[in-house]
This record gives structure tokens, C-alpha cells and sequence, in this order.
């Protein structure tokens, strides 16, 4: 029986080299910085030969925009699905909401390295990629006002909420909240962690109030 060597084959054999220079990259990156990453130690940590890089991406800078690029079109994905999986439960938009903090918890636990350069790249201005992380960052949190604005036009949430920012406010929670669990308070459960934040989120956003005595 022959094995695949068609469109679909070299597609799927592309796409998982790829994933292996990325996951090299990210964790190269992470302990060492970029400027001291190398081509040759990435290609050496995915288990490839230097040119297989320069195949998949013209240059280091290509790939580590790629990955940035990669990683948060899949954290938009995580958040999005989170949300319509609630809604479609029958949720309210606060439940859709919660559903996207924990969502966020839940990729930041699975890839804790590339979640740490994303935060510290957002810092930096002065990258080649600047442009293009901006616009996924945006996506990420277009995701989230959506819902928000589903929510104020529902009555659900009040229409004194400034969208944009709330929005970028919840999204850097899940961010700075998730590194600081990693980071100090690695005994804590992702369910534990969800709680704490779950809680905020219902005292803050939800405006609901713990009944007077």
C-alpha cells in the first residue's frame, strides 16, 4: 500500500516541522533571548537541519513573528469557541465571559513560555514585528469585546462600561494573573486560580452584590 505523497501529505509533514520549530524557538527564546538564539540551535532542539529553517521562514525574525503570530491566532480561537460554547449552553454573557477566562488560564497552563514572550513583547516597540503583534493582540481582544458589547445592548451589563478597555483590562488579567500563578504560586490548581478570578469577574463586571445584612 503506498503512503501518501500528495498536496495533503506534504501539507500535514510542512505543518509539523513547522510546530517543531516553533515549540525550539519558543523555548530557545525564553531561557536565552532572542538576539542570543541562534538559526543553528533552533535547528538543533527541533531535530532538523539549518536549512529546513531557511525553508519554513526566510530568517529568525520571520519565524519568531510566524510563532507570535501562531500563538495568539490560537489563543483568539481558545477564546472565541469558549464563548460561543457557553452562549450555546444557554449562558448569560457574563457566563461567556468566565468561559474565556478560563479559557485563557487553560492555554496559558499548556504554553506558559510562549505566553511569557508575548507579554514581554508587547513591551517592546522597537521590533520588526511590532506591527503584526498588535494586530493579533487586537484580534485576541475583539473577541472579548464583542461579548461586552452583546452584554450592554442585552441590558445585561451596564452601558456605562467602556468597552475597549474593559475588554484589554480582562484579557491583561488572565495574562499578568496566569504568569504571576506560574511564576509564585505554582502549588495553586488552574480550577483555584479560575475561582479567584471568577469571583472578580462576577463582583466587578456583573455588578452583583453580596446582599446587605
Amino acid at each position: 500500500m503506498k503512503t501518501g505523497t500528495g498536496p495533503r501529505a506534504r501539507r500535514s509533514s510542512r505543518d509539523a516541522t513547522r510546530q517543531k520549530l516553533f515549540q525550539a524557538a519558543v523555548t530557545l527564546i525564553a531561557e536565552q533571548g532572542f538576539s542570543s538564539t541562534t538559526v543553528e540551535e533552533i535547528a538543533e532542539r527541533a531535530g532538523v537541519a539549518k536549512g529546513t529553517v531557511y525553508y519554513n521562514f526566510a530568517s529568525k525574525t520571520v519565524l519568531f513573528e510566524e510563532l507570535l503570530r501562531h500563538g495568539v491566532e490560537l489563543l483568539t480561537a481558545d477564546l472565541r469557541q469558549a464563548a460561543d460554547t457557553a452562549t450555546e449552553a444557554g449562558g448569560s454573557r457574563v457566563d461567556a465571559l468566565d468561559a474565556m477566562i478560563r479559557a485563557g488560564l487553560v492555554f496559558i497552563d499548556r504554553y506558559p513560555a510562549f505566553t511569557q514572550l508575548y507579554v514581554a513583547e508587547l513591551w517592546r516597540t522597537n521590533r520588526a514585528w511590532n506591527s503584526t503583534l498588535m494586530v493579533v493582540r487586537q484580534e485576541a481582544v475583539a473577541v472579548v469585546e464583542t461579548v461586552l458589547r452583546e452584554g450592554v445592548a442585552e441590558g445585561e451589563l451596564s452601558d456605562e462600561i467602556d468597552i475597549p478597555l474593559t475588554a484589554a483590562a480582562l484579557v491583561g488579567m488572565v495574562l499578568v494573573a496566569a504568569l504571576d500563578w506560574k511564576a509564585f504560586q505554582p502549588e495553586r490548581s488552574l480550577d483555584d486560580v479560575h475561582g479567584a478570578l471568577s469571583l472578580l469577574l462576577q463582583g466587578r463586571v456583573g455588578g452583583r452584590h453580596r446582599p446587605s445584612a
